[in-house]
């Protein structure tokens, strides 16, 4: 609650200022109609405001109950070997790259290395204002076509990867799980560590029996540490069952068909024989795919975020 009101207060005071900037702007305007040299000034100006404008705009599409939390992100390769954990890490690597640009701080908490290169799966904590009601518009099926590095003949291939986005969960949650319904397992970690990793059993991996669902952790030093680690992971997914059971039930009672089938990918990255990102659901596209790859996915994420409360307000 105390979390909600500072958020609260905090839009509040910036739609103030946006305000207060708007009305500076239009006097401002006003002088150089009578003074040219401050044209310039007035334009950069309105490039700010504008900037800062669509950017609070955006965040007033945040309407679910966990959006202002940060988030836990994963990334799983698909089918197709090699080639598909390059187009994981290459994932990884466009998403710590936005976060980057939006300075939010993030942390790799699991990473399974791929047999030649790349990752079989990563997870990242990635901490900032809204940072899961963000990257919930990433969630899906990633699918990237372009001539494959691994392959002597040059040949073109399609692959992969599933995205993954979970909301933090607070410590508070723990409470709720019966720590009878857990399994314990422990082994040893194959990641960054140095010797250690080779001689202690550190990496854990936890399992709610009832559900079946499964975190693990492997990147800290300790078992006490990766234990922390997997349970954080593990709280953010049982929160995510529970999430999607609450939608499935929604959408039953009003006669909605629910598909979450792993074949529907939400966007396409061509990288040949032409350029192009495209987001299936919103139709948004761009020939800058360097850019997207190197963080540049706002603009998905918008239009993702305002298709998504169009057909909420379309379906209350």
């Amino acid at each position: 609650m105390l979390r909600r009101a500072d958020a609260l207060r905090t839009e509040l005071a910036t739609w103030r200022d946006l305000r207060a900037r708007a009305r500076d702007l239009t006097e401002l305007s006003e002088l150089a109609a009578a003074d040219p040299a401050m044209e310039a000034e007035v334009v950069r100006e309105y490039g700010r405001v504008l900037a800062d404008f669509e950017r609070e705009r955006t965040a007033l599409l945040f309407s679910g109950e966990y959006d202002e939390r940060n988030a836990l992100l994963t990334i799983s390769a698909g089918a197709g070997g090699t080639e598909a954990t390059d187009w994981a890490e290459m994932l990884l690597r466009m998403y710590l790259r936005w976060a980057e640009r939006r300075r939010f701080k993030t942390e790799v908490l699991d990473e399974t290395a791929g047999e030649e290169a790349g990752l079989k799966s990563v997870t990242v904590a990635v901490d900032g204002l809204r940072a899961y009601g963000l990257l919930r518009a990433e969630r899906g099926v990633h699918r990237l076509v372009r001539i494959s590095p691994y392959d002597a003949q040059n040949r073109r291939h399609t692959t992969f990867a599933q995205v993954e986005v979970l909301p933090e969960v607070e410590e508070d949650v723990e409470a709720e799980i019966d720590p009878d319904d857990l399994r314990v397992d422990t082994f040893r970690a194959t990641g960054a560590g140095g010797q250690h990793v080779n001689k202690t059993d550190s990496a854990v991996r936890i399992t709610h029996i009832p559900t079946g669902i499964a975190a693990q952790s492997q990147n800290e030093r300790s078992q006490m540490q990766n234990r922390e680690t997997a349970m954080k992971i593990l709280r953010a997914r049982l929160l995510e069952r529970a999430m999607r059971e609450r939608e499935a039930e929604l959408a039953r009672l009003k006669g909605a068909h629910v598909d979450a089938g792993w074949g529907n990918q939400i966007r396409s990255y061509v990288l040949h024989p032409y350029q192009m990102v495209k987001d299936h659901r919103t139709g948004v596209e761009t020939s800058d795919t360097s850019g997207v790859l190197d963080g540049d996915i706002d603009a998905f994420i918008a239009a993702e975020l305002e298709r998504a409360a169009t057909d909420r307000g379309a379906a209350a």
